[in-house]
């Protein structure tokens, strides 16, 4: 489920299962005939639910442009596609996915030309342990986290031309999520553990993740105030986890998607479907929401006691979408503080990875099949495109 948020100037499609209002699962495409043929209504009788295409807004169209263990721009494109982005090239653009296999994971870019043609394929981090969190930062490189024990965090060339490094100040543990704040110079990652932490890593140099400092949450539980700590060892295998390192760190029910925004930094919970928002200025921490699919059951409120904004929603819900959106199932369009809810997939199929193109008129995702499909189709990566801005304009 994993899926990090992606915008487009001021035009963001958010993802995430347990986004359902903020953050919605995108799903949905439909393929061509062919890979540079004219955008298609998709194989009525593949696994990939067809319908999707019949329910995308007047204008728009869709198609496959990957499928996990086929060549896609002469490269074999990995199974359990997750986390991706989009990066401007030339007259062109670049589109990169996360690999969340064990040990066979990694990152692989797809290179477009400007008439959405694809031209290459290629591999930017290989050898990695189930890839899922990515984020693009502001300098134009992709961080790749792995969500295992100890796992380690990849800063990758998404043109291909350097080797990718890992940012091992950034600390080892099961990487959730992962946001960049570049109002302030800091690096946001959830953890991805039943008692998990939020961490920030603050490099000594904004542009280069070599070193800086890694810092975790820390407060009382079920308390706004919340204050930063720094994490002894961040980057010892096999040592103490970071998590537990530090007197009176706040724990949170497994760390996923993670975002930043006008300020406020907003991740969920998996364990207990919760929406969380921390305030960077204020440094005040609250739930915005709990999901329908909350673990619990229980009333909205903090993973471990924190408070809940009203169900009207207050400053830090209205920036990061607010309550009141898409279902499971849906991708919802975000610009400004207008949300429109924009396709729904069907059929038990997941969504993560989804991105928009530098100029705002395509959007990427990856699709996967239902665990108990039988026999289990191949997961896609989809292309839609249309004029998306047309349906946030005011």
């Amino acid at each position: 489920m994993q899926g990090i948020s992606i915008r487009s100037a001021a035009l963001s499609a958010l993802p995430g299962a347990l986004w359902r209002s903020t953050f919605a699962r995108p799903n949905g495409g439909c393929e061509p005939s062919g890979g540079s043929e004219p955008y298609g209504q998709g194989d009525p009788d593949g696994p990939f639910p067809a319908d999707v295409l019949g329910a995308l807004p007047y204008g728009f169209a869709g198609r496959i442009v990957a499928r996990s263990g086929e060549r896609a721009g002469g490269v074999a494109w990995h199974a359990a596609p997750d986390g991706g982005g989009c990066f401007p090239d030339g007259d062109g653009w670049i589109y990169v996915s996360n690999c969340a296999l064990p040990l066979l994971g990694g990152v692989t870019a797809l290179r477009f030309a400007p008439d959405g043609a694809l031209r290459s394929g290629y591999r930017i981090l290989s050898g990695a342990d189930r890839c899922g969190a990515g984020v693009a930062t502001p300098w134009h490189t992709w961080v790749s986290g792995e969500r295992t024990p100890y796992g380690r965090v990849f800063e990758c060339d998404p043109y291909g031309l350097r080797a990718p490094m890992p940012r091992l100040a950034m600390g080892l543990f099961a990487h959730g999520g992962v946001a960049c704040d570049p109002d302030r110079g800091v690096v946001y990652l959830t953890e991805g553990e039943a008692d998990g932490c939020l961490y920030r890593f603050r490099p000594d140099d904004w542009g280069d993740l070599t070193t800086g400092v890694l810092e975790v949450m820390a407060g009382d539980p079920g308390e706004e105030s919340v204050a930063w700590e720094r994490v002894p060892i961040p980057a010892l295998r096999d040592h103490v986890p970071l998590r537990e390192q530090v007197k009176g760190a706040r724990k949170f029910a497994g760390g996923g998607d993670c975002r930043y925004s006008g300020g406020l930094v907003c991740f969920v919970t998996e364990g207990d479907g919760r929406v969380w928002a921390y305030d960077a200025a204020r440094e005040r921490l609250t739930v915005l929401h709990r999901t329908a699919g909350g673990a619990d059951g229980g009333p909205a409120g903090g993973a471990d006691g924190g408070p809940a904004s009203g169900a009207g929603g207050d400053a830090a819900g209205d920036a990061c979408g607010g309550p009141g959106g898409g279902a499971d199932g849906e991708i919802t369009l975000v610009a400004g503080d207008r949300t429109v809810p924009f396709l729904r997939v069907t059929g038990g199929w997941t969504v993560a990875g989804s991105s928009m193109s530098p100029a705002g008129d395509r959007l990427y995702f990856s699709c996967r099949p239902p665990r108990d499909a039988r026999p289990v189709p191949a997961a896609v990566t989809v292309e839609v495109r249309g004029p998306f801005h047309d349906l946030v304009r005011v």
